[in-house]
């Protein structure tokens, strides 16, 4: 755990200096999150490891609160520092401005992620007041009830097709996830808005951080705020680009997705850029194993397709929509679906434990599926659902039954 603290503390410490003394804190917040990362993880290259993944880390939720808070405390900071009477000059300005946005696109944005996949409530809210922060709060909603359900389809936004440039994908995932997760809660609320809607949250928090930054700041305050949330949405949808670009579930022969596997996620072992960004490289696992801490999450290189570079230094080059294609387009081949549907009649060993499940409560029991095993099979939390009547289960199920 004591990489994980220093790697996402540091530049928190940095850009706070850097927000209130200027002089070189500024430029030295920025080299961390670029250059060092990059020469950590490649000058001291190292072995990934795996850590138990029964284990439990009491530890690493006290570091994911740590981080929500501080990003607060950071985000008031820098909109003060940018458009406030700081006595900074332009450039010590903006390399605050673009070192916080740096910041929340590639260390708030997966501390948020965590927490809400975390049980207790209150870290769940947290997580989405984080996403609210950065203008972008229906993504809580979405990753849970949308991306979680059908990743690897055309059902999710936030999984391009091979050949689809992040900037023609940008605004297709922005839109189509606050679509679907909004129709998403409103169905778990039988089509009813209420004051516990938490695109409620999202709308009157962000409208809320809006009105602050203005009366306080004035518009360049709104400005600040803007620029700063944008450029971290970029960063939160360019993750989701990146580590599922290309990669598609296969069709069961009932016309069901086959469940979930490690194949189904693009994944990068490096370990400095993995730290700061608390295992997000690490995806397939996260998505076998939604409940798993992110210090247990295990990374196979065998059974897992791996990026060629750091999360990082892939998410530059997925800016530049030929060269990613050129990169990336020919390593897609090698992971697409490669196992058929056995002719003969399903034995419950062949059938990954969520959907024999769902056939035994009296779903369809499917073609059985060879050479696949699930991992992890229990269900993420519950989403928050106050309004609902005990009967009405935790949300929509995907393909494999689960939630």
């Amino acid at each position: 755990m004591g990489l994980f603290a220093f790697a996402t503390l540091a530049p928190v410490g940095l850009i706070a200096l850097a927000a209130l003394y200027g002089g070189p804190w500024g430029w030295a917040a920025l080299g961390y999150i670029t250059v060092l990362v990059f020469v950590m993880d490649k000058l001291a290259a190292r072995e990934a490891e795996n850590a138990d993944p029964e284990a439990e880390f009491p530890a690493a939720d006290r570091l994911l609160v740590v981080l929500g808070l501080a990003h607060f405390a950071l985000l008031a900071m820098a909109l003060w520092a940018v458009a406030g009477p700081s006595g900074l000059s332009f450039v010590e300005r903006a390399l605050v401005a673009i070192t916080a946005a740096l910041l929340f696109g590639q260390i708030s944005h997966p501390v948020a992620h965590e927490l809400i996949h975390r049980p207790p409530r209150a870290m769940r809210l947290m997580g989405r007041l984080i996403y609210t922060s950065v203008l972008m709060g229906h993504h809580a909603s979405a990753h849970m009830l949308i991306h979680h359900v059908h990743v690897g389809s055309e059902k999710d936004p936030n999984s391009p097709r091979k050949g689809m440039g992040f900037w023609r994908y940008a605004p297709r995932a922005w839109w189509r996830s606050f679509r679907q997760s909004f129709e998403a809660e409103t169905r778990l609320r039988r089509g009813h808005i209420t004051l516990s809607h938490p695109f409620a949250i999202y709308t009157v928090g962000a409208a809320g951080l809006i009105a602050i930054a203005g009366l306080s700041l004035g518009g360049k305050g709104i400005a600040a705020l803007l620029f700063m949330a944008i450029y971290a949405q970029i960063q939160i949808l360019m993750a989701d680009y990146v580590q599922h670009y290309g990669l598609r579930r296969a069709v069961m022969a009932d016309g069901r997705l086959e469940p979930v596997g490690p194949r189904h996620s693009w994944n990068a072992p490096e370990w400095y850029s993995s730290a700061m960004m608390v295992n997000a490289p690490r995806h397939s696992d996260h998505h076998v194993s939604p409940n798993r801490p992110y210090p247990a999450l295990q990374l196979d290189t065998e059974r897992m397709p791996t990026l060629p570079y750091s999360l990082p230094v892939m998410a530059c080059l997925a800016t530049i929509p030929p060269l990613w294609r050129r990169v990336m387009d020919p390593l897609c081949e090698d992971w697409q679906p490669g196992w058929t549907v056995a002719p003969q009649a399903p034995r419950a060993r062949d059938i990954p434990p969520a959907v024999l499940a769902h056939a035994r409560a009296g779903g369809i029991v499917p073609k059985a599926v060879t050479n696949w095993a699930h991992d992890h099979p229990h269900p993420d939390p519950v989403p928050d659902n106050d309004d609902l009547r005990p009967d009405m289960g935790g949300g929509p199920t995907d393909d494999s039954g689960r939630v």
